[in-house]
């Protein structure tokens, strides 16, 4: 087996919605602007001048006002950051086969084979950063490592417009330094739960024995063992198969309020469908989660005959789910919305022509 670490480069564009908005209008330039929003509304995403004020994604759209009262609302555009993404990945495959999209916004790469001569994937990150400013006007920040925990890092501590190398002999030492709560797969409840542990930081991790970790997170244990050392194994993964795609959003405040909650699936419904169709899938099987403000948690499914097709039909069966469950016995912190039983595009039949499309 090669021993030679992997060069991994994570893209992720920076304040993607927001900066699109604000490239085609000229008049949101250098000013606060929060993509969704509208009555009962969130922040789909935020730009970085609103960002100063607090301003962040799932934030309810009245207490973002409240904390940018300059704030520009303006509506989403998802065909629009949908062909920017396919004009991004394209500029990715030129460099290599390997990418993993995480999101519109986001990929992994791995550019261990430099296929045009560049000397280093840094060299490499930097050109796909011209590219992508060049054929988008956008910009994008890149982590570069030996793996895509750090990657992931990385990309992230020089934002925005930056990169950042982390090589393997600074690995550790990089991850010690960190916040656990900016670790990718340590979630708010854990990070907490780490912080009452006396668990702030990467280094606070390593300091724990693997016995001591797993009896506190159980089979997760191993893995913050792991990350805390710099050590992630996971490969780059081009065609990752899926049993399910779903998106999900945990408000500021519980809601209980039907229509409050009716819009909020209309969002999470929108974000999940983003993510179908990038994949190329449909499934016959659609899944309400739903978490409480007690953290108890349920899920609802309704399944069809056929593939699901459409973002309305999707839309609807999520909607219904959550209509029979009211009246809700107490507050809803969460919402996701999924579909399961998947196939690929090229398993399904075509559609007769009549049928709701």
């Amino acid at each position: 087996m090669n021993d030679v670490p992997r060069k991994i480069i994570h893209i992720d564009m920076d304040a993607f919605y927001a900066s699109v908005e604000q490239r085609d209008d000229p008049a949101l330039r250098g000013r606060p602007v929060a993509v969704g929003g509208g009555h009962r509304g969130v922040v789909a995403a935020a730009s970085y001048e609103a960002r100063v004020f607090g301003v962040r994604s799932a934030m309810p759209s009245v207490t973002a006002s409240r904390r940018c009262p300059d704030l520009i609302f303006v509506k989403p555009r998802f065909d629009v950051y949908r062909a920017v993404s396919h004009q991004i990945r394209a500029i990715f495959e030129h460099y290599t086969p390997h990418v993993e999209p995480l999101s519109l916004d986001e990929a992994y790469l791995d550019v261990s084979e430099d296929r045009h001569g560049l000397g280093s994937a840094r060299a490499i990150a930097q050109q796909i950063r011209a590219r992508i400013k060049a054929d988008t006007g956008l910009t994008a920040s890149a982590g570069v490592s030996y793996c895509k925990f750090i990657a992931k890092l990385a990309s992230d501590h020089n934002k925005p417009d930056g990169i950042c190398v982390i090589p393997p002999d600074r690995g550790a030492a990089f991850v010690a330094t960190l916040p656990v709560k900016r670790f990718h797969g340590v979630g708010p409840v854990t990070a907490a739960r780490m912080e009452r542990l006396g668990i702030h930081t990467g280094a606070d991790l390593a300091a724990w024995s693997l016995p001591e970790l797993e009896a506190h997170f159980g089979s997760s244990g191993g893995w913050y063992w792991r990350i805390a050392r710099g050590i992630d194994d996971r490969e780059v993964r081009a065609h990752r198969e899926s049993k399910s795609v779903s998106a999900e959003r945990t408000f500021d405040d519980d809601l209980s309020d039907p229509a409050a909650l009716a819009d909020q699936l209309d969002r999470v419904a929108g974000f999940a469908w983003d993510r179908i169709q990038r994949g190329g899938v449909a499934g016959r099987t659609v899944t309400l989660k739903v978490k409480y403000g007690d953290f108890t948690l349920i899920t609802r499914s309704k399944s069809f005959a056929a593939p699901i097709r459409d973002p309305a039909t999707f839309t609807a069966a999520g909607q219904a789910l959550l209509v029979a469950l009211f009246p809700i016995p107490r507050g809803i912190r969460l919402l996701g919305l999924g579909l399961h039983a998947l196939v690929t595009d090229s398993d399904i039949e075509p559609i007769q022509l009549g049928l709701a499309i």
